[in-house]
């Protein structure tokens, strides 16, 4: 420090700083003004796809997480569950962000029945291209039964398969979701469709739960699927664990001849025609058998 600096009075100094300091609030609070104008201006503009990346730019917003700039009205009343204010707004209930999220995801995001029974009501499409957020794997990988199951009640297409994620029912036994694991097997959905080679009980096998497993193979598993890599389920179990055991122990005991049958006749009816099952001229008893109650 220089003789100057130091014969200068502390509380001179001292204002010094702060008047730095609040030189440096006043630009950065100029710099957040001048870009959410810009962002604005974008947006009357119909330009929603650059205000979207100014925002992911300076404001650290990323794609999964969707922006301000990018966001309708509907889409923030969806992710809250605010039923009343989504009624007022469901004029875009097929209004996409730039990330290709609809409110009708947000919805299943946060597990909001009541919200996915209202849109899907005013014409939201329960299902969009493979290429766009899916409501259908949202509910199914975060529990959201319920919301699944109204989904599956509008003829969603339950063995939809995104090349990144796989199947519903993929993604739900990775995040081992046995509520939604059931209303997909109950639905009809393909038990041996996954991600890529990969079948849902290579999914579950690499998870501790063994219920998963055993409501796999009860409706119709394969044990002995291999992966890209010629891997089994058993294979990608972790040694020495209860769901190793539980693999090795189907290994080891057939299938009953009541087990069989069932799954050749669900086969057979098709997955297009299984809610026709109560109508069979059939005891009670096995309808409820080949509808697994």
């Amino acid at each position: 420090m220089s003789v100057l600096e130091e014969s200068r009075p502390f509380a001179q100094q001292l204002s010094n700083v702060y008047f730095t300091i609040l030189s440096l609030f006043c630009f950065k609070l100029f710099v957040k003004i001048s870009l959410a104008i810009l962002s604005h201006f974008y947006i009357v503009k119909g330009n929603r796809k650059e205000a979207a990346r100014i925002a992911a730019e300076f404001y650290g917003v990323t794609q999964g997480q969707g922006s301000w700039a990018d966001r309708s009205p509907l889409h923030e009343a969806a992710s809250q569950g605010r039923l009343l204010a989504l009624r007022t707004l469901l004029s875009q209930a097929n209004a996409i962000t730039i990330d290709g999220v609809t409110p009708l995801f947000n919805a299943c995001s946060q597990g909001s029945a009541s919200c996915t029974e209202l849109l899907l009501e005013y014409g939201a499409k329960a299902q969009l291209e493979s290429c766009f957020p899916s409501p259908t794997h949202e509910a199914a990988s975060k529990g959201h039964h319920e919301c699944l199951d109204i989904l599956i009640s509008w003829g969603i297409d339950v063995d939809q398969d995104i090349p990144h994620l796989g199947t519903p029912l993929y993604v739900a036994c990775m995040s081992q979701q046995f509520h939604c694991i059931w209303k997909l097997l109950y639905a009809g959905a393909d038990v041996h469709k996954g991600k890529y080679w990969d079948t849902p009980l290579h999914a579950a096998a690499q998870q501790p739960s063994t219920d998963i497993v055993n409501l796999l193979i009860e409706f119709g598993a394969d044990i002995n699927a291999k992966n890209i890599e010629l891997l089994r389920p058993v294979d990608m179990a972790t040694s020495n664990g209860a769901v190793e055991r539980v693999l090795l122990q189907h290994e080891a005991t057939p299938s009953s001849l009541c087990q069989l049958c069932r799954l050749c006749i669900r086969n057979y009816i098709g997955r297009q025609r299984l809610y026709l099952i109560p109508q069979l001229q059939l005891p009670t008893l096995l309808q409820n058998f080949l509808q697994y109650r």
